[in-house]
């Protein structure tokens, strides 16, 4: 339960701290995810195959939550959260690298291997993956935010959809040919599979998002109606170069 004072007067909310534990406990896992394995269902466009990190499974989540975060309580708290997230991602590349630098036990190197683990995990903690992912997730979740606050003063809060499905596009757009771009750079990808990642990510997460929206539709107005708030951002800086 999160309270904050606002205007002198303090404001209360049962579901924000649950919904920032999701936030970021998805985005951990779909970093995970997208370091232990590339999915191939075998389905090709033209010639080029669709193939995915695992990642993207989960990853549409935090972009739902995203959109949920800012049309409820606002994007000063969306962008406090989405830093917060920052920062996880950050912390967890560093337990990964120094967990991949302790000494194994000699049952476990016999049994699984120290190349084991640096082919999974390691990469979890490996310089390409974490700028990439950083990178990523940095341009297209602020840019998500953004556009979700902006729109919504643009519509006086109307037609939802229109939100959540154009900040999607844009978003997700900017996140996945970042993290894909310098994740190719920096050699986590192989440049063959650049345009295969990129189009597969970008179709399955826009998709998912879009399929969701009757389930975003339900989460949003159920939270207004509890948490009795209604954010709209006129006024308030949009820049992601802040805390509060």
């Amino acid at each position: 339960m999160e309270k904050e004072k606002e205007s002198g007067i303090f404001t209360t909310f049962k579901y924000l701290d649950i919904i920032t534990v999701v936030f970021v406990l998805v985005l951990v896992l779909s970093n995970i995810a997208s370091s232990a394995k590339i999915i191939d269902w075998g389905i090709s466009l033209g010639s080029i195959r669709l193939s995915f990190d695992a990642g993207t499974i989960l990853f549409p989540i935090s972009y739902i939550f995203g959109d949920v975060i800012t049309e409820v309580y606002g994007f000063k708290r969306s962008r406090r959260i989405i830093w917060i997230g920052f920062g996880t991602l950050a912390f967890s590349a560093l337990i990964f690298w120094l967990v991949q630098v302790l000494p194994g036990e000699a049952t476990w190197q016999a049994d699984v291997g120290q190349e084991a683990y640096n082919q999974i995990l390691g990469s979890m903690s490996s310089g390409g993956i974490i700028i990439a992912s950083l990178a990523g997730f940095f341009a297209g979740s602020f840019s998500n935010a953004i556009l979700m606050a902006f729109m919504k003063v643009l519509t006086k809060g109307k037609m939802l959809w229109s939100r959540t499905i154009g900040s999607t596009i844009i978003g997700e757009g900017f996140d996945t040919f970042t993290f894909i771009l310098v994740a190719s750079a920096l050699g986590v990808f192989p440049w063959s599979l650049f345009w295969s990642l990129t189009i597969t990510n970008y179709i399955f997460k826009v998709g998912i998002e879009a399929a969701m929206t009757p389930v975003t539709y339900w989460i949003v107005n159920g939270l207004k109606r509890v948490e009795g708030v209604d954010v709209f951002d006129k006024g308030t800086s949009l820049t992601p170069f802040k805390f509060k």
